[in-house]
C-alpha cells in the first residue's frame, strides 16, 4: 500500500529545504518519513481532545510546546488546529533546523526557538498552554523546568511521563501522581487533573 503523507506539512518542509539549503554544498538528509500518516498515540490523542475543548473557547491561542523531538505531538497538533500560533522550543540544533524549513515553507504559525525551558527568559505569561510530552524524565532540574513552564504560561500546564521503568537510559526520573501534583502545585498551580493513558501519566495543570 502506498504510503500516505501530511501534505500541508511534507510540501511546506520541502519548500523550506531547498531555500534554507540551495547554497549549501552537504545540505542535511531530507527527512520526509517524519511526515507520514499514522495513528496518534494514546497520550497524543487525549491532549489533542483536551485541547479541542479549550481551543474554540479561546483559552488557546498561542501554545508552547517544549521538546517538540521529531514531532510526535508536535505535527498532530499542527494538524488539528493550523492557525494555532505554536512555539516549538528544543536543545537540538538539528530539530530546529527541521522546524525552520517548515516555517520557512509556509508554516508561518510555527515558530521554532534553541532554548532550554529551565533557563529560557521569555517574558512571564508569554502562552496560553505549555506542553511538555515525554519531556521531564529527561530533565536533571525538575524544580527549574516546572518553575519556568507556569512562569510562561497563562492557563495551563499539559505534562506526560512514563508510569512505569523502563530501559530507557535518558529517562532519568520516575515520577508519581503525587510527586507531579506536589511540583505544580507548590509552583503556583491551583489545581491539576489526571487523565488515564496506559503505560503513562498525562497531567493538566491549571493555573486559573
Amino acid at each position: 500500500m502506498e504510503q500516505q503523507y501530511n501534505t500541508r506539512l511534507l510540501e511546506a518542509y520541502q519548500r523550506g529545504y531547498k531555500m534554507r539549503y540551495r547554497d549549501s554544498q552537504n545540505p542535511p538528509e531530507q527527512k520526509l518519513y517524519y511526515f507520514k500518516v499514522k495513528e496518534d498515540l494514546p497520550r497524543v490523542q487525549v491532549v489533542l481532545g483536551f485541547l479541542q475543548g479549550i481551543v474554540p473557547a479561546g483559552q488557546c491561542q498561542s501554545l508552547l510546546d517544549v521538546g517538540s523531538g521529531r514531532g510526535v505531538f508536535l505535527f498532530p497538533l499542527l494538524r488539528e488546529f493550523p492557525d494555532l500560533e505554536v512555539t516549538s522550543l528544543d536543545i537540538l540544533p538539528h530539530r530546529v533546523e527541521l522546524l525552520q524549513c517548515l516555517h520557512d515553507g509556509g508554516i508561518r504559525n510555527l515558530h521554532p526557538r534553541l532554548a532550554n525551558i529551565c533557563t529560557w527568559d521569555a517574558p512571564d505569561k508569554s502562552f496560553d498552554v505549555v506542553t511538555m510530552l515525554e519531556v521531564m524524565e529527561h530533565i536533571p532540574d525538575t524544580e527549574a523546568v516546572v518553575r519556568n513552564a507556569v512562569r510562561l504560561a497563562r492557563n495551563y500546564v499539559i505534562v506526560s511521563v512514563p508510569s512505569k521503568p523502563d530501559d530507557n537510559p535518558e529517562h532519568i526520573h520516575l515520577f508519581t501522581n503525587e510527586d507531579l501534583k506536589e511540583l505544580f502545585l507548590k509552583n503556583g498551580c491551583n489545581k491539576v487533573k489526571f487523565m488515564s493513558v496506559t503505560n503513562h501519566r498525562v497531567m493538566v495543570a491549571y493555573l486559573n
